[in-house]
């Protein structure tokens, strides 16, 4: 089994990976402050959790886009299994034409996603990430990475508007049941989620305007399947993408 692992600001995902079969999914939270060692005794929980036997664990890759807390996920995970992990970073093969002003600075979750999207769907794509932040990035022919744009995700505007303003309240971010709100957690809610799905169709019809060709889009990422149904724009829905691209990292770079 292949025990894949990314590491991402808000949540760390664990995945097990047998023959391209994804066994199992798991999140624990991203603390900066955690050592090694509980890291390494994290993880072992979550794999007796899921019934899953550390000697079956044959080899492990990371991805992280959060350099402090890679060092004690790397070091804990070659404590627990003797194992040193494949690294998604430079001089890994992703098959991708990065066209950026600096390409080692793409974040290594923006590179697993686009090698697991491609595998599914023809270019050019617009790849939506909706985690911690909110992530649009265009993939063309030929496997050419263009770039693409960062804003703020749906959960730190949420949290951050009831912090700035002393009478908003925290929401619970699911479905609204209209776009004109009837009192102040149902405008909220609109405000927030259908604020949020309106910006990625006008983003997208921006981004297919400049490109001149139409996108195929496809979303994932946590709060993905709440935004996604409602934005005008088709959007295919893939919630492995990030455990589905590492496996084909690592199929790409696997030791001898």
């Amino acid at each position: 089994m292949l025990l894949a692992i990314d590491i991402g600001n808000s949540n760390i995902v664990l995945g097990g990976i047998d023959e391209g079969a994804i066994v199992f999914e798991a999140r624990i939270a991203t603390d900066h402050i955690k050592t090694s060692d509980q890291y390494g005794m994290e993880i072992r929980n979550m794999l007796e959790f899921f019934h899953v036997d550390l000697d079956t664990v044959e080899d492990c890759i990371i991805s992280s886009v959060v350099p402090p807390v890679f060092n004690a996920v790397h070091t804990g995970i070659i404590k627990l299994t003797g194992r040193k992990p494949m690294v998604v970073g430079p001089g890994i093969k992703t098959g991708l034409n990065i066209h950026m002003d600096d390409p080692a600075s793409v974040g290594s979750d923006r590179i697993v996603i686009a090698v697991a999207a491609l595998q599914e769907y023809e270019p050019p794509l617009a790849l939506v990430d909706m985690g911690t932040a909110t992530t649009i990035e265009i993939v063309d022919h030929d496997n050419t990475y263009l770039g693409g744009c960062i804003i703020p995700g749906v959960r730190v505007s949420a949290e951050a508007l009831s912090s700035r303003a002393s009478q908003l309240p925290g929401i619970q971010l699911d479905k609204p049941k209209r776009v004109i709100g009837k009192n102040t957690v149902e405008c909220m809610r609109s405000g927030i989620m259908y604020g949020a799905a309106a910006m990625l169709d006008g983003m997208l019809d921006r981004m297919e305007e400049e490109l001149g060709k139409p996108l195929t889009v496809v979303a994932t990422g946590g709060i993905a399947r709440y935004v996604a149904p409602l934005c005008k724009r088709e959007m295919k829905l893939e919630r492995d993408l990030l455990l589905k691209g590492l496996y084909i990292l690592y199929q790409k770079n696997k030791r001898k």
